[in-house]
């Protein structure tokens, strides 16, 4: 999830890549040493931690920081910032890497998707007793103070593998200047969000587009489970919920009052541009809303994502099951330097990424930021995350339902029939599930 490009050609390099990794790693599995051993909690040497990451711009220069804090802190403790690009290039190295065990980091930035055959063949470390060391980490899961759905969807098969990091969650932006105009009231839910989208279209003759969601596929699978049913292999695109969600979309878009963003692009450009009243994005995207503006300055208001439940997008950081008990042990305690209460603050100031620390997310020092109207509801629009079940393909079932809803909604929006659209793109995600 995220501000993820990846083209056709390059989702088979990166199956094709992972699945060989796999056969590699299925040839060596029976050597692999154990996820569960002691914690060491006197680290006396000079141990180099090897951390892989695709942070850029001000996320990058705060990692930078804490690097360079932790290791005075910590004199005989290295940290070796790795920026492997962009995710799907850190994504394709990690799977090139799994073939040559030995060559892959210490920790690593990661979506669990990408690590689900990892962790299945004991290559990934089980974080908990880390957790629960009072020394090395918190001491208990409940003192760690990270946000229960967070730590919930960094487990890969019950374990937990990841902790969560650079975190976000969607909310809706509107123009505030529009809804003050029209006298109109921020909508609670998807059925008034499209009541509101289609007010704003009629009253502005046509002028301006009611609204629009930057992540499709994060638009479906929460559609869906507000129905009742999970993204999973057996989702069905034909079924009558399904057709529901899409025709809430397809409905907008031939009405002219829904809008999406092209492929590669997102609405932050067009709502800045005033060409769109409201979308529903990553809370993330606050900086590229400030920066669409340029000089076409309005207000804009941020409000929970209408729904009854609300995604969690971002990363986590794994420790890979290789190097010696000191590094993994210094590899901790520097993902638990970064998670303190004042980096979460820093990191949540300098870049828009939401704290994953419950107390920073209900404090007045965040809550008020003059910098961000985000903070103030974050807490609220993620009272109910709903977590994608980790499961063998489910990353690569994800990528092919962008895909799919890219299809389906474009056939729409020039008023071609939908009907063969829905059905080929469901035997393409049959297959991603069943490959």
């Amino acid at each position: 999830m995220g501000r993820i490009h990846m083209n056709f050609k390059k989702k088979l390099l990166l199956l094709a890549t992972s699945a060989l990794a796999m056969l590699t790693l299925s040839a060596c599995s029976k050597n692999s040493s154990s996820t569960d051993g002691k914690v060491a909690t006197n680290i006396t040497k000079k141990t180099t931690v090897v951390f892989w990451h695709s942070m850029t711009g001000a996320s990058e220069k705060c990692m930078k920081q804490y690097a360079a804090e932790f290791e005075k802190k910590h004199p005989n403790i290295h940290i070796k910032l790795e920026n492997q690009g962009n995710y799907a290039d850190l994504q394709s190295k990690i799977n090139a890497t799994l073939q040559s065990p030995k060559n892959l980091p210490t920790i690593t930035q990661a979506y669990p998707g990408w690590l689900y055959d990892a962790a299945k063949l004991n290559k990934l470390v089980n974080l908990k007793p880390y957790i629960e060391n009072s020394q090395i980490g918190w001491g208990s899961v409940a003192k760690s103070d990270i946000k229960d759905k967070l730590l919930l969807g960094a487990q890969i098969g019950g374990k937990q593998y990841g902790i969560p990091f650079n975190k976000s969650s969607e909310v809706l932006f509107y123009n505030k200047d529009v809804f003050d105009k029209y006298n109109l009231k921020v909508p609670r839910n998807m059925s008034e969000l499209a009541q509101c989208a289609k007010t704003i279209y009629k009253k502005s003759n046509h002028a301006l587009v009611g609204a629009g969601v930057d992540e499709l596929a994060n638009y479906y699978i929460l559609s869906m489970k507000e129905q009742g049913i999970d993204f999973d292999k057996n989702i069905d695109m034909t079924c009558p919920e399904s057709k529901k969600a899409l025709n809430w979309y397809i409905k907008g878009l031939k009405e002219g009052y829904l809008q999406i963003a092209s492929a590669n692009g997102y609405l932050s450009t067009d709502f800045g541009h005033q060409k769109v009243a409201m979308f529903i994005s990553t809370c993330a995207s606050e900086a590229y809303v400030k920066m669409g503006m340029g000089k076409n300055k309005f207000n804009y208001g941020v409000a929970p994502r209408p729904s009854k439940y609300n995604v969690q997008q971002g990363t986590d950081i794994y420790m890979f099951n290789k190097g010696t008990a000191e590094q993994k042990s210094a590899a901790f305690m520097f993902i638990k330097f970064m998670l303190s209460k004042r980096n979460q603050l820093k990191l949540a100031h300098a870049t828009g990424y939401m704290p994953v620390l419950k107390s920073i997310l209900k404090s007045d020092d965040y809550k008020c930021s003059k910098d961000s109207k985000v903070a103030g509801i974050l807490d609220k629009t993620t009272a109910n995350i709903y977590n994608l079940k980790i499961s063998k393909n489910e990353n690569a079932a994800y990528f092919q339902l962008k895909s799919s809803m890219q299809a389906i909604l474009l056939a729409a929006k020039k008023g071609d029939s939908v009907v063969p659209v829905i059905k080929a793109n469901q035997l393409k995600l049959a297959h991603c599930w069943k490959q």
